[in-house]
């Protein structure tokens, strides 16, 4: 397990260095996202995402931020999600300098001038747009606001149209002041990192004054759960729609899984790589290759601090609807009764450790698996102590979890395409009576 270096405001750092690479990735993760948000904001921890970008005192306009940047090839961007916001920059290793001061400078200096908020506005209206009129995108979010219907996990990042207009900049103001604060962040340095990367670190993010900020959000708990508010699972399919003239409906079926932390999401982990994680996976084989009802299928399982979302996504013909969905809820049945074979665990977590052991030659990769970890589990297992987990599950397991998780009972479906409404979808996809 990689143990951090704490600065003295709370602050903890990951320093990662490692030979054959003479890029470093320098990122900053915050515990904030938008189940953090209320509804009169939601959208703000995007929109804070964006602001960062938009001047500070000593760099006042988005220009001398990007600049900067470019005038040295760095490659630098942004990230929003349910329960964290990251800023990254990956640089060429003598200007590590550079890249810790313009994010310390971003983070903790940012202006937030009235005019460039109110220009900003317009471009996440855009943004929204382009989501919301990607079927291939929005499916996951229209699956996940059924799942978690209730909840802030069920809102969209982006928020909407009317709520990006409407927040104040004092609103605003106060809910980044709520959440960034040191004992919320985690610094990871990855790549050609010298000796010299602790003091610069030091020197800016240090001066940081530490505060607490007892900030939670609304727990949303799933039935077996210790402690917290049960979820209310409907004893029936949830279904939302979006209607859409498509030529091919874009599916999601989603069944609750577990939290973040807890121990049997290695063994989730290769179902959802056994049963359509791959290009051999039991989904993409019956479901494409033998029966060609679909282009992609694919399942995974995501988690947040707790409760998961396991997915199964395709894009479908509408006239085989019904005999793909017969098609994926048969081999989602069959699992459960039947569970995987020796042969295809061993080829699952061979898979798992050829994808994290190439993943992690990115220094940006290496940086964001020490400082997610730290910051949503508070501990980093470094990847042999992880790939160890994933060779302890045994057959059985991956059978148990199947069986908890992949519950048609609980199961959530969004779907983009001619419906009218869920009726007519259910209907048309032999899912009705």
């Amino acid at each position: 397990m990689k143990t951090p270096l704490v600065l003295s405001n709370g602050m903890r750092v990951h320093l990662l260095p490692y030979s054959g690479t003479q890029a470093v990735t320098v990122l900053v993760l915050v515990k904030v996202g938008s189940r953090y948000e209320y509804p009169a904001i939601n959208g703000a921890s995007h929109f804070i995402e964006h602001l960062m970008f938009k001047g500070t005192k000593r760099r006042p306009t988005t220009l001398n931020i990007s600049r900067d940047l470019d005038a040295v090839g760095a490659e630098y961007n942004a990230f929003t999600g349910k329960e964290y916001t990251g800023y990254y920059v990956t640089i060429e290793s003598s200007q590590v300098p550079l890249a810790v001061d313009l994010l310390h400078d971003m983070i903790f200096h940012s202006t937030y001038d009235p005019k460039e908020m109110n220009r900003e506005r317009r471009v996440i209206i855009e943004e929204i747009k382009m989501y919301n009129e990607n079927p291939v995108m929005h499916v996951e979010e229209l699956l996940e606001a059924t799942m978690f219907d209730g909840s802030p996990l069920g809102w969209d990042i982006a928020g909407d149209a009317k709520r990006m207009l409407s927040m104040t900049r004092k609103n605003v103001i106060t809910y980044r002041d709520q959440h960034y604060v040191p004992s919320r962040m985690v610094v990871g340095l990855a790549g050609c990192v010298d000796k010299k990367a602790l003091a610069l670190v030091k020197k800016t993010f240090e001066s940081v004054k530490g505060r607490h900020s007892p900030v939670a959000f609304e727990g949303f708990h799933t039935e077996g759960d210790k402690g917290g508010q049960k979820a209310q699972t409907a004893q029936r399919l949830r279904c939302r729609i979006q209607n859409k003239k498509l030529e091919q409906i874009q599916l999601a079926l989603g069944f609750p899984s577990y939290g973040a932390s807890d121990k049997r999401n290695s063994a989730v982990s290769l179902l959802a790589t056994i049963l359509g994680g791959t290009m051999s996976s039991r989904l993409f084989i019956s479901v494409r290759e033998r029966k060609g009802l679909c282009y992609h299928v694919r399942a995974e399982n995501g988690t947040y601090d707790d409760v998961g979302a396991f997915m199964i996504r395709s894009g479908l013909d509408q006239a085989r609807l019904k005999d793909a969905v017969k098609t994926i809820l048969s081999e989602v049945e069959k699992i459960k009764k039947t569970g995987v074979t020796a042969c295809e665990l061993r080829e699952a977590k061979e898979n798992y450790r050829g994808r994290i052991l190439l993943k992690l030659e990115e220094s940006s990769a290496r940086a964001d698996w020490y400082v997610r970890q730290e910051l949503l589990l508070d501990r980093a297992l470094t990847p042999e102590e992880r790939m160890k987990e994933i060779d302890a599950v045994t057959v059985s397991e991956v059978q148990q979890v199947a069986q908890d998780i992949l519950n048609i009972k609980k199961m959530s479906i969004a779907a983009i395409g001619p419906f009218k409404d869920e009726k007519a979808f259910l209907k048309a996809a032999g899912l009705s009576g």
